[in-house]
């Protein structure tokens, strides 16, 4: 004989085992907090004893809002982007919101998948950090979004929005300026791709702070790469390879610094002792390498809160308001950025 299929439970039928009413049953699986402790678990044990869950879609569709949000990031091995969900999650859970995830990891068409499976969905709004080289017609997609959005981290010019980021070009002067406070003139810039405005800001401070020391740009030692560890490595035995080698490097980031720390030990350069070593983001890892990174903190922790602030004020206001916080960088010196040897 055929098993009938269980129907599923309703919040009425919750609501009179735990003996109170459907609107305060309601409240409590809203997070609500007027409705008292007690009977919160009241309820909340007749849920799990009855198999209640939550149809989140239809209380959606009810109240034509939804209480998802979905974040976009690029790479989720990067420890930066940890760092921002996190931030993005003791902001949004505090207003009720769930988090939807998806990671692009830099594909321009999986980003366009991610933002039509996300509206499919019906998200209330998206943060997005977006791809480098994001293609036009991906673009025109977000222009047009219907719900509300905050970009992060990277900016797109041809849309307007809210942006939550950091003065990407002042954090590398800050940087660059100190190793030449130590002694440094050959300084070069690995990592990241070009096509990226985080690039092209930190490229601008890394002019702007060798001009301003009366040094030209020598562009043998402006390596892209892949924003990822094993694109330091290559940066590093490329910049190795040239006739004057660097005695400082910066990096586009921390996770392109621990490949160029590699890539020189494995040439049997010691960094900050041969050759200094500056990243950018002051991820956690930072602090505890060998050696301890010297490096730019770009707090994507609150960029991650800012981000989700943003997107909330737009979601219960309905208006559209392209704020853009942009967050002071701060250099943290450490072992890797020492004083340039002598030739004695």
């Amino acid at each position: 004989m055929k098993q009938s299929k269980r129907k599923r439970v309703t919040l009425q039928q919750v609501a009179e085992h735990a003996g109170v009413s459907r609107a305060t049953a309601s409240l409590i699986v809203r997070n609500s907090p007027s409705v008292s402790e007690k009977t919160r678990k009241k309820v909340l044990a007749s849920m799990k004893e009855l198999g209640y869950v939550y149809d989140r879609i239809a209380a959606n569709l009810r109240s034509q809002t939804s209480s998802t949000i979905g974040v976009i990031i690029t790479d989720i091995s990067n420890t930066f982007f940890t760092e921002l969900l996190i931030g993005v999650h003791e902001e949004l859970e505090k207003d009720g919101y769930t988090v939807f995830l998806g990671t692009t990891f830099d594909s321009d068409n999986r980003q366009d998948q991610l933002l039509s499976t996300m509206l499919e969905h019906r998200v209330g709004g998206i943060i997005l950090c977006p791809v480098a080289g994001t293609s036009e017609d991906t673009i025109r997609k977000i222009q047009h979004l219907d719900v509300p959005s905050v970009l992060a981290v990277r900016e797109l010019p041809e849309v307007e929005s809210d942006y939550v980021g950091v003065d990407y070009s002042l954090g590398v002067q800050k940087a660059v300026q100190h190793l030449l406070q130590q002694g440094h003139k050959r300084i070069a810039f690995l990592g990241g791709t070009t096509g990226s405005t985080t690039w092209k800001e930190r490229m601008e401070g890394y002019r702007l702070a060798l001009e301003n020391a009366g040094i030209s740009i020598d562009e043998e030692l402006v390596i892209p790469s892949g924003p990822t560890r094993s694109g330091g490595v290559e940066a590093a035995h490329q910049v190795l390879n040239i006739s004057e080698p660097p005695t400082a490097v910066f990096c586009f980031s921390d996770l392109v610094a621990f490949g160029v720390m590699q890539g020189l030990k494995e040439k049997g350069i010691v960094p900050g002792e041969d050759i200094a070593v500056v990243g950018f983001d002051n991820v956690m890892e930072s602090s505890v390498c060998h050696p301890t990174l010297t490096t730019v903190s770009s707090f994507a922790r609150q960029i991650g809160k800012d981000a989700a602030r943003c997107l909330h004020n737009q979601i219960v206001d309905k208006k559209e308001h392209h704020h853009r916080i942009i967050l002071t960088p701060q250099l943290v010196v450490r072992e890797s950025s020492s004083k340039k040897r002598s030739s004695s």
